[in-house]
C-alpha cells in the first residue's frame, strides 16, 4: 500500500523543514511505502530551493514547480494529478493544521473501513471577531443558494482512496471551487472535529477573501440569476400596485399626483437594480467566456527529484 502526502507551498520556508519531519514521522507509523509532493506555487521566498534540497536527501520527496501563482486551489489540483498513492492525504504546509492528523485519520479510517474519505471540520474557527462572523453570514448564505450541503469550517486537511480522487479530476471546470467539489464528488465522507492552529496572519486579504467568495458561489450555483428575476418580478408587481392607486386617487379623489422625491428615490432604486442585475449576469457571461477559452489551470515549470537536481546542487544552497 502507498501513502501520497501533498501539500503546496506559498511563503512556506519557515515551515518546510518541520513539516517534513513531522509528516515523515508519522508515516513511519504506518505500514506502506510513501510519496510527498510540494507544489510550489509561485511562492516569491526560497520555499522552492528548500523544497528541493529535501528531494535531493529523499528520493520520496518530490517538487513541482509551477510556471506562475495559480492560486491554491489549482495548486492543489495539480498535486492530486500527480498523485500516485493507494491513499492521499491533502494538507497545508503552514502547519496549522497538525501533520498528525494523518494518524487521527488513519486510525478512524480502519475503525471505518467503509468511508472513502477522511476530513476534518474546526473545533473553533479561528481569527477576530470580524472573520468569525463574516465566516457564518457566509456559510449560512452559501447554504440559502446552493444546492450541495457544504460544511462549515472544514480543513485542506482530508485522506481520500484513489477512487474518489480520480472523480474529482473528472471536474473540468476552470472556474470552480475545490471544496464544493469535494462534496459534488459524493463517495462515504465521515467528518472528524479537530483543533487548529493560527500563525496570527494570513495571505489571504478582505477583498481577496470577497472574491473567492462571490467566485464560489457563482461557480457553483446558478440561483442568483433566478433572484435577479425574481426580484425584477416582484418591483414590477409593486410598480403595477403603486401605478394603480395613483389613478384610483386621480379619478375617485381627483387628487394631484406630486412628489419629486419619490419620484427621484424611485430612479435611483430602479437604476441600481439594474445595474445589480447586470452586473450579474456579466459574471456569469464572464465565467462562460474563460471556460471557452479553455485555458489550463496549471502550468509545470519543472518537477524535481532526486535522480535529476543532481546538476543544480551549487544553486540549491539556502
Amino acid at each position: 500500500m502507498k501513502i501520497s502526502v501533498l501539500t503546496t507551498l506559498y511563503y512556506s520556508e519557515n515551515y518546510i523543514q518541520e513539516f517534513y519531519n513531522r509528516t515523515l514521522a508519522c508515516l513511519k507509523q504506518i505500514p506502506c511505502i510513501y510519496e510527498i509532493i510540494f507544489v510550489n506555487d509561485g511562492s516569491p521566498d526560497n520555499s522552492l530551493a528548500k523544497a528541493i534540497v529535501l528531494a535531493q536527501k529523499d528520493e520520496n520527496v518530490k517538487v513541482i514547480e509551477l510556471s506562475r501563482n495559480f492560486g491554491h486551489h489549482f495548486a492543489l489540483l495539480t498535486a492530486l494529478q500527480n498523485a500516485t498513492g493507494d491513499w492521499i492525504f491533502l494538507i497545508d504546509s503552514d502547519l496549522e493544521e497538525a501533520p498528525e492528523l494523518l494518524l487521527t485519520y488513519w486510525q478512524n479510517l480502519q475503525q471505518n473501513p467503509d468511508f472513502d474519505v477522511i476530513y476534518g471540520v474546526q473545533e473553533k474557527r479561528k481569527g477576530n471577531w470580524f472573520e468569525k462572523i463574516s465566516g457564518k453570514v457566509y456559510y449560512k448564505l452559501f447554504s440559502l443558494i446552493s444546492d450541495i450541503q457544504y460544511p462549515a469550517n472544514t480543513l485542506t486537511a482530508r485522506l481520500m482512496n484513489r477512487k474518489y480522487v480520480q472523480a474529482l479530476l473528472q471536474y473540468p471546470e476552470r472556474e470552480m471551487d475545490l471544496w464544493c467539489i469535494f462534496q459534488m464528488a459524493g463517495f462515504k465522507q465521515k467528518a472528524i472535529v479537530v483543533s487548529k492552529g493560527f500563525k496570527g496572519s494570513s495571505t489571504y486579504t478582505l477583498k481577496r477573501k470577497l472574491q473567492i467568495a462571490l467566485n464560489t458561489i457563482t461557480s457553483v450555483s446558478h440561483k442568483p440569476l433566478y433572484f435577479v428575476f425574481y426580484l425584477g418580478l416582484l418591483i414590477t408587481l409593486f410598480a403595477l400596485g403603486y401605478i394603480t392607486w395613483a389613478f384610483y386617487q386621480y379619478f375617485a379623489y381627483d387628487e394631484k399626483i406630486e412628489g419629486w422625491t419619490s419620484l427621484a428615490i424611485s430612479i435611483w432604486a430602479i437604476g441600481g437594480l439594474i445595474l445589480f442585475s447586470i452586473g450579474i449576469l456579466g459574471i456569469y457571461l464572464a465565467k462562460i467566456f474563460l471556460e471557452i477559452k479553455q485555458r489550463p489551470r496549471s502550468i509545470i515549470r519543472n518537477i524535481y527529484e532526486k535522480h535529476n537536481i543532481k546538476i543544480e546542487k551549487e544553486s540549491l544552497e539556502v
